[in-house]
């Protein structure tokens, strides 16, 4: 086809010609690789047919093919049979959603999709508010913080998971990454070190790489971080704080038991830490567990987004910090959100004071159990702190995987997960594992379907013990 013919052609890619060099084959792949990792081309676009693409450079096909699989070694693109060449969904760690047509036929087990279609509760408290007379009053820039009777809800959400503060400790923010962005810019400042899990959520790692500060992984064990691990690293380093969700540890499923927690907050106290507290999953904890912010009164923030205990889509979190804090988040909060969206936390709070909030809740948990016993008819829960109705499990490997290997082979076999390398917080030798979702299929033959495909393929791979 002459190349005189694409002028006009519609391609998901067109490199510049211009810029080609010998060799053609690592020139091509150059490209690529920038348009990727400079936003230019988007997680899951389908790239032009190889041989298309050869044809518009006026280059090989071979030559093409070797540019293709340089850039799919480094995990930039993937190769799916009978469908095509699409970049790889979340280059970085950030995990996220992202719609596309060509993953239709994928069985999701990857991102953790929060069970939403308990939202008709939602649904019906959005309607019973759009009949208020008020309705109006929600709809300005007033009450930065949240509407007083919005936080006096977000009191009695927290009350429930045994986390007690004063409204004017509370604020309102748009969802837990937000929360996130909030409180390492109005706390902290670049250079400064905060302590985490070696596996922990990817997106905190992706932000607080933007705003460069350093993370420092901890080593733990079956509970969880490891206080004497942590008081050692504390007596060498300068950290200024330390992230956990002990509720249920994102990756890993971990639920950190009362003891653990006290000790965690000796050394919180001893040093002077920081508490940056995630307790997204605080509604699949037992009952009667304290957060850990409770036993360090002078030196917390606690999180507790609404999007996977309620609804995902109603970016609302409820933020509580100690007295010291106050001055700075407010300062931030009117900085960075002006204020969070009045008529989403009015929708929360209907849901919170009508019962429906409960309601859901209990719906939640009862589906996750559910799940879960179906996951353990494939596989075992390994150890016994693991959440036992946790959203996701965390599967040991025994063979070593390069960066998104497994997770293409995975995609090839129709099944969507993620490998430990997300959550890794140094990128060094460790033991592999791989996260799946439970609850982001949209049923539990759905489930029941891509646990065994998943199991059928650790099986041939030989890289599970069972």
């Amino acid at each position: 086809m002459p190349v005189n013919s694409f002028e006009d052609y519609p391609m998901s890619w067109k490199p510049d010609k211009k810029q080609l060099v010998t060799p053609l084959y690592q020139s091509i792949a150059s490209l690529l690789e920038y348009d990727i990792l400079n936003g230019y081309l988007a997680p899951n676009t389908k790239l032009p047919p190889q041989r298309e693409l050869a044809d518009y450079l006026d280059v090989n096909l071979s030559t093409v093919t070797r540019a293709f699989k340089i850039c799919e070694v480094k995990g930039l693109i993937y190769a799916v049979t009978g469908r095509g060449t699409f970049v790889t969904p979340n280059i970085k760690n950030a995990i996220f959603m992202a719609d596309s047509d060509e993953n239709k036929n994928v069985i999701e087990m990857g991102i953790i999709k929060p069970l939403d279609h308990t939202n008709s509760f939602v649904a019906q408290a959005i309607k019973s508010i759009a009949a208020k007379d008020y309705l109006e009053n929600l709809l300005d820039y007033r009450h930065p913080l949240g509407m007083p009777y919005h936080r006096m809800a977000a009191k009695k959400w927290m009350q429930r998971f045994n986390m007690d503060v004063s409204i004017e400790n509370i604020a309102i923010t748009s969802g837990g990454q937000n929360s996130f962005s909030l409180i390492l810019m109005a706390l902290f400042h670049p250079g400064d070190k905060i302590a985490v899990d070696i596996y922990t959520y990817p997106n905190f790692m992706e932000l607080a790489k933007m705003l460069k500060i350093q993370l420092i992984p901890i080593e733990g064990d079956e509970l969880g971080i490891n206080p004497e691990r942590l008081d050692a690293v504390c007596k060498t380093n300068s950290l200024q704080g330390i992230y956990l969700s002990p509720s249920c540890n994102n990756p890993t499923a971990v639920t950190m038991n009362m003891n653990r927690r006290k000790e965690i907050a000796e050394v919180i106290n001893k040093h002077g830490l920081i508490l940056i507290e995630d307790d997204v999953y605080s509604f699949l904890a037992p009952d009667g567990y304290f957060p850990i912010s409770h036993f360090v009164p002078e030196k917390f923030v606690y999180i507790l987004s609404i999007a996977k205990s309620l609804s995902s889509g109603i970016r609302v979190a409820f933020v509580a910090y100690a007295n010291q804090f106050t001055e700075k988040i407010t300062y931030g909060i009117f900085n960075l959100n002006v204020k969070t969206s009045a008529l989403n936390a009015e929708i929360v709070t209907e849901l919170i004071n009508t019962g429906a909030a409960e309601q859901i809740v209990k719906k939640k948990q009862k589906i996750s159990q559910e799940r879960n016993q179906i996951y353990q008819k494939y596989f075992q829960i390994n150890h016994q702190y693991e959440n036992p109705i946790s959203y996701f499990r965390w599967i040991p490997l025994h063979k070593e995987w390069q960066l998104n290997q497994f997770e293409h082979f995975a995609l090839t076999r129709g099944i969507h997960v993620y490998h430990s390398h997300r959550f890794l917080v140094k990128k060094e030798e460790s033991p592999q594992f791989i996260r799946i979702s439970l609850t982001s299929p949209k049923d539990s033959d759905e489930l029941e379907k891509g646990l065994c495909i998943l199991k059928r393929f650790l099986l041939e791979s030989d890289e599970v013990m069972y």
